[in-house]
């Protein structure tokens, strides 16, 4: 494996954890992370990080896991049948934040790197992840500087990237069933061994280190906004759309349930309350008409620099 470093991946994924976890602690000043290190009975593990009954979270997680096996997991090969009968190393850091107030959007970052061997041929190896924003209640300038932040974060390797990833994540945060994005996107990315591993190893990581530039400013905005009953309650429905999409969507959740992850870190992502309604449709003049009538669908939200 000349030229690659999975040592200074899982480094760098480990100090990401550490760095988002000591942010986001200053920043509740309430409660703090719980660690609980783990292992995968077929190899590997793990350290979860998870924060509840916060300030500014309800809930929030941040995951870093490390496992190898002896056969990539259906999730993986789907899509390439090359990958049967190759064993794999995954490494990776997830995370997702449920704040308290409704005005303060639910966030997704994850950045990982897969490595695929088999005996008498070249390794496989690839970077992923990125990071989206689901608001609540809409407010352009937060949609605006979230994308402002993922542009800035993609800048350094090519004027097409962020329109490419951001295009990427828009089709991936979709939900077919509802006909409706997740949130605003922001950047997605999969299968990226592009140029060489030290180019694909430092766009995954400047992806990681703009999240934080991304999403803080954004809660500080919000954090203090009164609201009330018909606001929390918006926000636990909204809410359950973030559950439809991770368990029947998402690839990463599918891909640990696959490789018989730790389910207690798989599941962190899912928020602590949640309600559904039967044929909800919002009032319309309202902010929340507003959120499905344009923040629900894919736009470009690169305004004024």
């Amino acid at each position: 494996m000349s030229g690659i470093d999975a040592d200074a991946v899982k480094s760098f994924l480990l100090g990401l954890q550490e760095t988002i976890c000591d942010e986001l602690e200053t920043l509740d000043g309430k409660a703090s992370f719980e660690t609980d290190a783990w292992e995968r009975p077929g190899g590997g593990g793990g350290r979860t990080r998870c924060m509840a009954g916060g300030d500014l979270l309800e809930r929030g997680g941040v995951n870093f896991s490390h496992v190898h096996g002896a056969d990539m997991p259906a999730a993986s090969t789907a899509k390439r049948p090359e990958l049967v009968g190759r064993d794999f190393d995954a490494m990776g850091v997830s995370l997702v934040l449920h704040p308290n107030n409704p005005y303060v959007p639910t966030t997704h970052m994850n950045v990982r790197f897969f490595i695929a061997r088999k005996e008498g041929a070249e390794p496989v190896w690839w970077f992923g992840g990125g990071f989206d924003l689901t608001p609540y209640y809409p407010f352009r300038e937060d949609a605006e500087h979230w994308h402002r932040t993922a542009k800035q974060a993609c800048d350094p390797f090519g004027p097409n990237v962020y329109p490419e990833y951001k295009q990427w994540c828009d089709r991936y945060f979709y939900l077919k069933h509802r006909d409706e994005t997740r949130g605003v996107g922001g950047l997605f990315f999969d299968d990226l061994n592009a140029v060489s591993f030290d180019h694909s190893f430092a766009l995954m990581r400047s992806i990681g280190e703009h999240f934080l530039p991304a999403y803080l400013p954004i809660v500080a905005r919000r954090r203090h906004t009164p609201y009330g009953e018909r606001e929390r309650e918006f926000q636990l429905y909204r809410r359950g759309r973030y559950v439809e999409f991770n368990l029947l969507f998402d690839r990463g959740t599918l891909f640990g349930i696959q490789t018989g992850g730790r389910t207690e870190s798989i599941l962190m992502s899912m928020p602590p309350l949640v309600s559904w309604k039967y044929a909800y449709k919002p009032e319309p003049g309202t902010s929340e008409a507003e959120l499905y009538d344009i923040y629900l669908k894919p736009q470009d939200w690169l305004g004024p620099a």
